[in-house]
C-alpha cells in the first residue's frame, strides 16, 4: 500500500509527463508546417531538350448558366461590380476557362520519376488580387514555397482565408489601402480553396505543386506547359465541381524538344455535384483576424 505522499509524487510525475508529451506533439505539428515537401528529391537540371504540352479545354453541351450574385450587403461591391456573376463554369464558344492542367506523375526518358526531383520556387511572386469583390485570378498555380502576394484593390475590407487540407489554415483581414499580404504554401496540394469571410460569394482556388509543370486554361480554353523534360506523363485537367473537383487524366508522351498535344473535354456530367451553383448571400460581418502563420 503506497503512502499518501508517495501517491502524490506519482501523480505529479504523471501530470508532468503528460504535459511534456502534449508540448512535444504541439512542436511536432509546428515543425510539419515548415515542411517544404521537397527535401528528399534531387535537383533537376535542364538539359536544353525540354518540350511543351499544350492543348484546349472544351465544354460539351449547354454550359451551366452563370448566376447573378447578390452583393447588396456591401454597397462598395454593388457599385464596383453591379453585374457580378458566378465563375464555376466560364464557357465561351464551347471553350472552358479556369481549368488547372498539370503533370501529376510520370517517367522521364532516362527512367527517373518526375516526382523524385526538386525544383526551386520561382523568385517572382504570384499575385492574387481582390478586385470588384471577387478574386483575380479565379484559379492560380504556384510552386511549393513560392510567395503569393495578396492585394486588395477594393475600397472595402476583405478577409483572405486559405482552407487547405495539407497546409496550415491561414486567415487574415485586409482593409482598404493596406499593404499586400504575403503567404507561402509549404506542401503540395491540388487545390486549396480560398474564400473571403467578409463576402461569402468570393472564392478562388490555389494549386501548389513541387514542380512548375502546370497551366490554367485561358478564356479561349487554351493552355501551354513549358520546359517539360522528355518522358511519359499522366497529365490531369482539374475543374471545380463536386466535393473535391472533377479530374480528367490523360497519358502524354513528350519527345526531346517536342510539342505534345493534350485536349480535354468536360460536359454536363461534370456539372457541380453536391455544391450550389452560387453561394448563398450572407450578412457581411468582419471576423477577427486569426493568428498569423
Amino acid at each position: 500500500m503506497l503512502s499518501k505522499s508517495t501517491r502524490l509524487w506519482l501523480g505529479l510525475i504523471v501530470a508532468i509527463s503528460l504535459l511534456s508529451l502534449a508540448s512535444a506533439c504541439g512542436n511536432k505539428e509546428g515543425d510539419e508546417g515548415e515542411d517544404t515537401g521537397t527535401t528528399t528529391g534531387k535537383t533537376y537540371t535542364a538539359k536544353g531538350n525540354e518540350g511543351t504540352i499544350s492543348g484546349t479545354v472544351s465544354y460539351n453541351g449547354a454550359a451551366p448558366e452563370a448566376k447573378k450574385i447578390d452583393t447588396s450587403a456591401d454597397s462598395v461591391c454593388t457599385s464596383k461590380s453591379p453585374n457580378l456573376t458566378t465563375e464555376e463554369w466560364v464557357v465561351k464558344d464551347g471553350k472552358l476557362a479556369n481549368t488547372y492542367v498539370y503533370i501529376k506523375d510520370g517517367t522521364l526518358a532516362d527512367g527517373s520519376k518526375i516526382n523524385d526531383y526538386t525544383f526551386a520556387a520561382p523568385s517572382a511572386p504570384a499575385t492574387l488580387d481582390q478586385n470588384g469583390c471577387h478574386y483575380k485570378p479565379h484559379v492560380l498555380g504556384v510552386v511549393v514555397n513560392q510567395a503569393i502576394n495578396i492585394t486588395n484593390s477594393d475600397p472595402t475590407t476583405h478577409n483572405i482565408h486559405f482552407t487547405p487540407k495539407n497546409n496550415p489554415d491561414w486567415n487574415q483581414s485586409q482593409p482598404n489601402g493596406a499593404a499586400p499580404l504575403q503567404h507561402k504554401l509549404a506542401r503540395a496540394e491540388v487545390l486549396v480553396p480560398v474564400k473571403c469571410n467578409q463576402h461569402p460569394w468570393m472564392k478562388s482556388y490555389v494549386a501548389v505543386t513541387k514542380h512548375p509543370f502546370f497551366a490554367v486554361s485561358a478564356e479561349d480554353g487554351t493552355f501551354t506547359i513549358k520546359g517539360v523534360p522528355p518522358g511519359k506523363y499522366t497529365v490531369v485537367a482539374w475543374h471545380e465541381g463536386g466535393v473535391t473537383g472533377t479530374e480528367k487524366p490523360m497519358e502524354v508522351t513528350v519527345a526531346a524538344s517536342g510539342a505534345a498535344k493534350a485536349d480535354f473535354t468536360f460536359g454536363s456530367s461534370a456539372a457541380l455535384r453536391g455544391q450550389p451553383s452560387s453561394l448563398p448571400m450572407l450578412e457581411a460581418i468582419e471576423f477577427p483576424m486569426l493568428a498569423k502563420h
